[in-house]
């Protein structure tokens, strides 16, 4: 099967649904991908990078001709649904329940449609959920258009002259685009708090650095309810009169944007506080906001881009095209080129919008009962094989006996007192090898920390054979294990300081 790549017509998408490093994997499943020429010049990949990785590059009409599985971004308009040929597939952001009139003429085509936007919330389809990661693209960069607009540094600066305070940005939502976010300003300096109605979010971004605000009600699991809201209200208008930047950051696709934002609480904002709604698109979080709009109103710079995402876009595509690939991967089962649709696996069902002339959406409740589909193992990069078990037994064995007739030589032609310590330094290394293979490697890290107690203990004895004799090739050896084993205690330090970082709170 060929894989069409189309280009985005749109005036502010700047993305492409498939970049250099993601056809390879496809290639690697048995496609064949042909690219519209200049599909990715505004994500920075030439068409000379396509045809690098393996593509072909062709016209609108060469790609429609030659293809049957197209990848998008966007969700296709009607005339680009019409261009498509009958019975093929496109896979997109498709926004089924906003775009009637686009899945109803996917339907009378028989085009099979897969929503990108429409990945279920299970674990075996986290590395397909394209939404999350353009959330999290849309939160950094609300950052920079911030940053931007601010008139100040966000972090604190001293000079000659005094100094100044850092900013103060308060994100409202702590889902991916929030919390990207709330990351991204505390890394610029700023003093970062985050207001979300789920407490249970309150460890999570407090180990980003960032301060959780909730009300009384959330904490006592109320939600949204009753006076939960006035609460929220009174709450947010209290910090928009003490922070100069607010990053409403909540985002639930297809649904209309919660107004959290009045007028009001714009009117109390220091002159020059910058606000960024990254719910511009549906209706905007801020009572002032204007879609792709920036505008300034009671001296407040309000932020208003739908495009956030699109503007990173070499980031965004290869973080879409890399979910696209993983979509395939599970849809293309013998990586043979030959494309499935297999509805009884959850993850395909949930995101197939139109199939055989049917309207699949909106998908069936996924069952706590169903069966949980099988992940689909990573794309390698090459051809290589795992050895099998007995391939491993023999490895095993070979090294077994070839480290006994060493052993052997050495009780024939060496010193007598020779022969235990060499036993004792080849019994040593087995098992230290034997224990390393087996440590999963998110613990090898203070797993290494660790080994400052055994290295410590090489530069103690290799001291002491220092002392024994001088000149001799003992003597030179051992200067060359405190050498070693120093540096081995310096980069444990340094790894013991790097993972407890990780859980320290930014000042």
């Amino acid at each position: 099967m060929i894989i069409g790549v189309l280009k985005e017509n749109g005036a502010d998408e700047a993305r492409v649904a498939a970049t250099p490093q993601a056809i390879e994997k496809l290639i690697q499943l048995g496609y064949e991908v042909v690219v519209e020429t200049r599909s990715g010049v505004r994500a920075n990949f030439p068409d000379a990078s396509f045809e690098a990785a393996g593509a072909k590059i062709g016209s609108l009409a060469e790609v429609v001709e030659q293809a049957t599985l197209f990848l998008k971004v966007d969700p296709p308009t009607l005339e680009e649904i019409n261009d498509l040929p009958t019975d093929s597939v496109i896979i997109c952001f498709l926004c089924p329940a906003e775009n009637e009139a686009q899945i109803q003429l996917l339907r009378r085509r028989n085009i099979t449609s897969i929503a990108m936007d429409c990945v279920p919330g299970i674990a075996q389809a986290k590395n397909l959920d394209a939404l999350s990661s353009m959330a999290s693209v849309a939160g950094y960069r609300a950052v920079v258009e911030a940053a931007n607009v601010f008139g100040s540094c966000l972090s604190g600066q001293v000079a000659a002259a005094g100094k100044a305070t850092p900013a103060k940005v308060l994100v409202v939502g702590a889902g991916a685009a929030g919390q990207a976010a709330a990351v991204a300003a505390i890394r610029a300096g700023a003093v970062v708090r985050v207001f979300d109605h789920r407490s249970a979010m309150k460890d999570q971004i407090e180990s980003t650095g960032a301060e959780f605000l909730s009300t009384e009600s959330d904490q006592a699991g109320e939600g949204q309810a009753g006076s939960g809201e006035t609460a929220s209200a009174t709450l947010l208008a209290q910090q928009a009169r003490n922070v100069d930047i607010i990053i409403a950051a909540e985002m639930t696709p297809g649904m209309p944007a919660n107004q959290r934002i009045s007028r009001e609480m714009v009117a109390s904002m220091k002159p020059g506080s910058v606000i960024v709604d990254l719910a511009a698109g549906q209706g905007g979080h801020c009572e002032l906001t204007r879609p792709n709009e920036k505008t300034i109103a009671y001296d407040v710079s309000i932020v208003g881009y739908a495009d956030l995402p699109s503007r990173l876009p070499t980031q965004a595509s290869n973080l879409y095209a890399d979910h696209v690939a993983n979509l395939l991967a599970i849809m293309t089962p013998e990586t043979d080129g030959q494309f499935k649709v297999n509805l009884e696996n959850v993850i395909v069902r949930q995101m197939t919008a139109t199939h055989d002339g049917n309207v699949l959406f909106p998908p069936p409740e996924i069952e706590e009962s169903s069966p949980a589909p099988p992940i689909a193992a990573p794309v390698v990069e090459s051809a290589e094989v795992e050895p099998t078990s007995l391939a491993n037994w023999i490895w095993c064995v070979g090294t077994f006996v070839v480290l006994a007739g060493l052993l052997g030589l050495a009780g024939v032609f060496a010193p007598p007192e020779f022969v235990p310590r060499l036993t004792a330094f080849v019994l040593a290394c087995f098992v230290g090898w034997q224990l390393a293979a087996n440590v999963s490697p998110t613990l090898q890290t203070p797993m290494i920390s660790v080994t400052n107690a055994i290295s410590g203990v090489i530069v103690v004895a290799a001291i002491l054979q220092i002392g024994s004799s001088v000149y001799s090739v003992g003597s030179l050896l051992a200067v060359i294990a405190v050498l070693v084993a120093a540096i081995n205690i310096g980069g444990g330090f340094v790894a013991t300081h790097r993972m407890l970082g990780m859980f320290r709170k930014c000042g």
